[in-house]
């Protein structure tokens, strides 16, 4: 297998990606991971490890699309490590594409090179929702702010053969999100979606409210990526905001530790448990931690393109590797094809109503 990473893209590229990499290669030693980008510059990067025994190459690419520019700089910029990558996925030279880099770049580079996937109108970056006791799959989380409501649809159906193939899931519970439990609950969008899903095939349990998600009420569960975008970032707020209180709160100075043990009657007899708090805080830091995700597929292109958070660190670049190695492995976009060949045959027959 080989697996494209783009090192020129992301906050902190191309140091952070080429330890990443180098993370990867350790840790996946049957895959090639191919550094696209400027070979100078990632030659420098490299000379700081050991990498003998290592399946690493690097393919150049003179142009870099900054983490602040627009999608028409994809366009302009045809050298750019996105789309040189890209290519080596579209002829069959890699198996799928990495980035930290500008995610509505990523899109468009996948779009010029690889295009949609028959019969995909659009395609939508997927994430596991950081804040559920059960993964659950949320989608669009960006690629489109403005969708129709027949793109909802073909995002949840996306969502479930992802779910199904990745996941070992069977039939997935899928839900939209609204603001009321209700089906006339929700704006135009919402409610002119819901009858399509309901007609779908697809296991539609209705509307998901924001506070719903939370409780894994759904496995899949659909929006348009503005709100989308919107959830997962409040929510990475949330949580990042949570654990740093309560480490605040649990490595507070020794007198307040002392005062704590003389003002609370039985405190002694918690202490026990009080110890037990720190490992506690590291497993649910290490659950929402966007890094253990790596990244976000994006679904509907004709190729495996993973999209990671533009700050991420090594282990995140690392861990984004692993997600396109099991996107591979479980054949993602071959069964996005199938799926949608199935469901178009139903819909013919009038199985479906959209």
């Amino acid at each position: 297998m080989k697996i494209v990473l783009d090192a020129m893209g992301g906050d902190h590229a191309p140091g952070v990606v080429i330890d990443g990499a180098v993370m990867a290669a350790r840790e996946f030693p049957g895959i090639e991971i191919i550094l696209v980008g400027r070979e100078e510059v990632i030659k420098r990067e490299l000379a700081r490890y050991d990498t003998a025994g290592l399946l690493l190459s690097i393919t150049h690419a003179s142009e870099i699309v900054e983490m602040e520019e627009h999608t028409d700089a994809v366009k302009i910029k045809r050298d750019s490590s996105m789309r040189v990558g890209m290519r080596l996925v579209k002829d069959g030279q890699a198996d799928a594409f990495v980035s930290a880099g500008n995610s509505g770049g990523v899109m468009a580079a996948a779009l010029f090179e690889l295009g949609r996937i028959r019969g995909i109108k659009r395609p939508a970056l997927a994430t596991v929702y950081p804040a559920a006791p059960i993964p659950v799959l949320l989608l669009d989380m960006g690629a489109n702010t403005d969708p129709k409501p027949e793109y909802l649809v073909q995002f949840a159906l996306m969502g479930t053969v992802y779910v199904e193939r990745m996941w070992g899931l069977s039939n997935p519970r899928v839900g939209i999100v609204s603001n009321g439990e209700e089906a006339d609950k929700g704006n135009i969008l919402v409610r002119d979606t819901y009858p399509l899903l309901q007609a779908s095939g697809l296991n539609f349990i209705g509307n998901v409210e924001g506070k719903d998600v939370t409780k894994g009420l759904a496995d899949v569960v659909v929006t348009d990526g503005f709100t989308g975008n919107v959830m997962v970032k409040l929510s990475e707020g949330l949580v990042s905001f949570l654990v740093k209180y309560l480490k605040a709160e649990l490595t507070a100075g020794p007198l307040n530790k002392v005062g704590l043990l003389l003002m609370v009657p039985g405190a002694l007899a918690m202490l026990p448990g009080l110890l037990l708090l720190t490992p506690t805080v590291r497993r649910i830091t290490k659950r929402m931690d966007y890094a253990e995700y790596g990244g976000a597929p994006l679904l509907g292109v004709d190729g495996v393109v993973i999209i990671g958070h533009g700050r991420s660190n090594a282990r995140a670049i690392k861990n984004a590797v692993r997600v396109a190695k099991e996107a591979v492995e479980t054949g993602m976009v071959s069964a996005i094809k199938d799926g949608l060949q199935q469901w178009s045959a139903n819909e013919e027959k009038g199985e479906t109503d959209v």
